[in-house]
């Protein structure tokens, strides 16, 4: 770890996200989801603090909260900076809010240094990234690059709300689906900010590193249909269990993950209906995520494992379906704006690690609007999406340090 203390913009930085993690739904925990009134509640908590940072503060139609420093003059371009503010379920405090909270602080103390910006600058909380209600990810950066379909409108949460609905009932009226918030030529990029979630810097000993690019990923809702029976009167030989058809298929993910690295293949969820002790499953959703750095080889893996699904409801006589709730390609990130941001890590930190990035972010949509780049910084042990995560306040006080170091070197670029 660094030896100097941490500052004094660090400690407040801290303090913030010690606060925002205590706005949850749920009681003892933290999480907050896509439109919930936790997620309301952390949207207007962050707003207070962008206004004290001199920004403007607005929602689009899709939640996302949007704070913005206009330019010097009326054509001047844009620069994006944000993550994401909703959570997984018991989640810890730095996944999402660090990438929204640290470019607030460096704003300020850009402010208070009197460093020009010659580009006006907007904050993004966005307002889903996790999928946790639809089950499919990316619902704010969606909407705020003009990405959201239909599809999406249609996904429903287990309450049966779909996403169409969930937007009304936000905003007061149907919403119609939105456009970009911005052109391309008018943005100079998307920096976010993130916790690693991974060990590598740890390992090096180092607070931060950059990110050269991110793993694609593909969801989806596999459904395994079957018959529901007396579970003390059926005979084992005439069942036709969805949920032993499941758990077969759940160990072939592992089993077929485990000999293809770097692919990694998970289950996360698991519905049992009718979900009775003393009755034999009927209809088992699972679902199923996939990533790899080769988008070929994600996409081979997927229809590999649809397949072995495939195979084991025939042999066990179930029906077995499938629906694709996600499918985000591998994205490089720019090389200027990581190089520039490569060197504020080496004049904080002396040496700059690039670390890829197996997790999918904001910046994966974004991409597809303006360049991106990402900076991680350490957490203890690599933990993340679990309430144990942490990064000590001179890990942050260096993504300060460096955050601001970028925006000053930018600005000079761009005043030339």
């Amino acid at each position: 770890m660094p030896k100097e203390s941490p500052s004094r913009e660090a400690a407040t930085l801290d303090s913030r996200l010690k606060r925002l993690g205590r706005i949850s739904d749920e009681r003892g925990v933290t999480t907050r989801t896509f439109l919930s009134p936790a997620m309301g509640r952390a949207s207007a908590l962050v707003g207070k603090w962008m206004r004290k940072a001199g920004l403007s503060v607005r929602q689009d139609g899709v939640g996302n909260l949007i704070g913005r420093r206009e330019g010097p003059g009326t054509g001047s371009k844009t620069l994006l900076l944000g993550s994401h503010l909703d959570t997984v379920r018991d989640a810890g405090r730095f996944d999402g809010a660090l990438g929204v909270l640290l470019p607030i602080a460096a704003l300020e103390i850009v402010g208070r240094r009197g460093i020009v910006l010659p580009f006006a600058v907007e904050v993004l909380g966005f307002s889903e990234e996790e999928g946790v209600r639809f089950s499919s990810a990316y619902l704010g950066s969606k909407g705020y690059t003009g990405k959201l379909r239909k599809s999406d409108l249609r996904l429903r949460d287990p309450e049966g709300i779909c996403v169409g609905d969930a937007l009304a009932r936000h905003n007061g009226r149907k919403t119609p689906l939105p456009r970009a918030a911005h052109a391309p030529g008018e943005l100079l990029g998307y920096v976010e900010a993130h916790i690693e979630q991974g060990p590598v810097l740890e390992a090096r000993g180092v607070a931060a590193g950059v990110v050269p690019s991110i793993a694609g990923q593909t969801r989806a809702r596999i459904t395994f249909v079957g018959s529901a029976g007396h579970a003390g009167t059926t005979p084992m030989r005439l069942r036709r269990d969805a949920l032993a058809g499941a758990a077969e298929f759940i160990l072939e993910v592992e089993h077929h993950a485990r000999a293809c690295p770097p692919l990694v293949a998970t289950v996360g969820c698991i519905a049992a209906q009718p979900g009775a002790a003393n009755v034999i499953p009927g209809r088992v959703e699972v679902s199923l995520d996939v990533r790899h750095p080769v988008d070929s080889r994600r996409r081979a893996a997927f229809a590999g494992l649809q397949l072995a699904g495939r195979q084991i409801a025939r042999r066990r006589g179930l029906s077995f379906s499938v629906e694709v709730t996600q499918d985000n390609r591998a994205v490089a990130c720019s090389r200027e704006l990581t190089a520039l941001l490569a060197r504020s890590v080496r004049s904080r930190q002396g040496s700059c690690p690039a670390v890829p990035s197996g997790a999918g972010h904001d910046g994966v949509v974004l991409s597809s609007l303006t360049p991106v780049t990402m900076l991680f910084i350490r957490c203890r042990k690599g933990l993340s999406h679990h309430p144990d995560e942490y990064v000590h306040p001179r890990d942050l006080a260096v993504g300060l340090d460096i955050l601001v170091d970028f925006l000053a070197r930018l600005a000079s670029l761009h005043a030339r």
